[in-house]
């Protein structure tokens, strides 16, 4: 039966209590809120302010080394400078610019796939078990995400000389794989994102530990496991300063290293800036394809979020 009791008013008439007649029960009309301006455009000149040089070595790439050094515009070159400075970065050195691609798609998939499974053991250890120095080990990886990477590189250069690795392709690898930042998030993923009833539920069934963790908690944390392997990926292809310390051979080089001594001879060849130019371009195009790759596991995150919800 319904709550709604009739009233009696002075008059003696009856009316229904809850009803349009009660103004106290009348919808209040919401004006639908002002998006603010400044924000937005706060926002559009970030954007412009972190695209513009973008633009520029894009449409730079497009001009022959003659238009490069005579016009400075944004406008695209009109004479094939693209394909001309293709095939001459190609050519360079028998195609040594494709064989740092290849370096530091090395470095940079290798190392964020270990970093990836490393952090997300970790992770999951930090968030679901109980053990005697867990909270300082937690307090240390948080210590460890403050401290910059940058700061690190002669020291672990020191490090790696004493085993004698510095110089291959193991001194650049092996200082990835540990990530405090990746393993943080995990830690922070794991607790939100598995539930401490289906591991107890795989346990009563009979599943050891690690199979519990590859069977029921590493399928529910692939969109945070994707998200550190696309940071990792970036950091390490993105990185100079270890390679540079690290490797002394020519042929080992990332792109970074490979490009910035591209630029250093420029000074003596300009030429080589259309090169160095066309380079840099080519090289985000792997990022670019890995983020369009890789979105569907946000957006497949997202949804089965809002279903739960």
């Amino acid at each position: 039966m319904s709550a709604t009791m009739p009233t009696t008013t002075r008059g003696g008439a009856f009316e229904v209590a809850g009803t349009a007649a009660d103004p106290r029960h009348q919808p209040r009309s919401r004006r639908p809120a002002r998006p603010s301006l400044l924000p937005t455009v706060v926002l559009l000149v970030g954007a412009l302010y972190c695209l513009l040089p973008v633009a520029w070595v894009v449409v730079a790439s497009t001009k022959t080394r003659a238009e490069l050094f005579t016009t400075f515009s944004f406008a695209p070159g009109l004479n094939g400078g693209l394909f001309d400075n293709v095939r001459e970065l190609s050519a360079y050195n028998d195609g040594q610019f494709w064989l740092w691609g290849l370096n530091s798609l090395l470095y940079a998939a290798v190392g964020a796939g270990l970093s990836a499974g490393v952090s997300a053991t970790a992770g999951f250890a930090l968030a679901k078990y109980r053990f005697v120095g867990r909270q300082v080990m937690f307090n240390i990886l948080l210590a460890g995400v403050l401290v910059p990477q940058v700061a690190l590189a002669i020291p672990q250069y020191l490090l790696l000389a004493r085993t004698g690795l510095a110089g291959s392709y193991w001194s650049v690898l092996l200082p990835g794989v540990i990530s405090p930042f990746g393993i943080y998030l995990c830690r922070i993923y794991a607790a939100a994102a598995v539930p401490d009833e289906a591991l107890e539920a795989a346990r009563i069934d009979g599943a050891g530990e690690f199979r519990a963790f590859r069977s029921i908690a590493m399928p529910m944390m692939v969109p945070g496991l994707v998200t550190v392997f696309l940071l990792q990926f970036v950091g390490v292809w993105n990185n100079f300063l270890l390679p540079y310390v690290m490797l002394t051979d020519a042929d080992k080089f990332p792109l970074t290293v490979g490009l910035y001594s591209l630029l250093a001879q420029g000074s003596d060849r300009p030429a080589l800036y259309t090169l160095v130019v066309t380079g840099v371009v080519l090289a985000t195009l792997p990022l670019l394809a890995l983020f369009l790759l890789l979105q569907r596991y946000w957006r497949l995150d997202l949804v089965s979020g809002g279903l739960k919800g």
